[in-house]
């Protein structure tokens, strides 16, 4: 059975990649499980923010950053008066790994189609990353310490996007230094969110492109 989730209002096609979610055994980590954890937030979402996996209170919830890193994570937000409920809110994993490792080669590719799935449906202006991992799918070959906070054009099957890596909160948690620089980062995201809505980073062309994406695609039920 296929649906395509494209025809779909985007807040019903981001409901059917939970369910998908939720029943999914592409690898070991659902073994383990006591919640999946797909994301929430908005389905109209101008920003996406991306994390590594879910943690323990994560998991026995189903929410994503719903633990002190997630506490770190809304401060920011009210910070820059950004309400936790505007925006959109997930990982590169949807599942705990055990002991809060970090997540395999193979269980990200295995939660790969999930997560591209509603960066498609939600279409933001700007991704935020929040740590290496997710900062990897659209940054590879890089390191975090020497590209946090600066701002990423580029394109990505067939949507133009601003993409921003910071820090994880949780390791801003564990230096006092790095909490700071991730308070301060964050600040800045309101500006680039604004000259992101201006197409600051993109020609006359690439806006076109930006809005004839999305053409319809099928994603096969689990």
């Amino acid at each position: 059975m296929k649906v395509d989730l494209l025809k779909l209002p985007p807040g019903e096609a981001l409901e059917v990649i939970a369910k998908n979610v939720a029943k999914c055994r592409r690898c070991s980590l659902s073994a383990g499980r006591t919640h999946s954890v797909p994301g929430e937030g908005s389905a109209q979402a101008e920003v996406v923010f991306i994390g590594e996996a879910p943690g323990f209170n994560e998991d026995q919830r189903g929410v994503p950053f719903c633990g002190r890193a997630g506490r770190l994570l809304d401060q920011a937000l009210e910070n820059i008066s950004w309400k936790r409920q505007s925006v959109f809110i997930t990982n590169v994993v949807k599942c705990r790994p055990p002991n809060n490792r970090d997540p395999l080669p193979e269980e990200i590719v295995a939660c790969q189609p999930f997560l591209n799935w509603q960066i498609k449906i939600i279409k933001p202006l700007m991704i935020v990353t929040l740590g290496r991992f997710s900062m990897a799918k659209f940054l590879p070959h890089v390191k975090i310490s020497q590209v946090h906070g600066q701002v990423y054009p580029l394109r990505w099957q067939g949507l133009r996007l601003v993409v921003v890596p910071l820090y994880h909160p949780a390791a801003a948690l564990r230096s006092g230094r790095l909490r700071q620089v991730f308070l301060d980062e964050f600040a800045k995201l309101p500006g680039y969110l604004n000259l992101a809505k201006k197409g600051f980073w993109f020609s006359e062309e690439e806006k076109e492109m930006v809005e004839e994406a999305g053409a319809s695609q099928q994603l096969k039920l689990i």
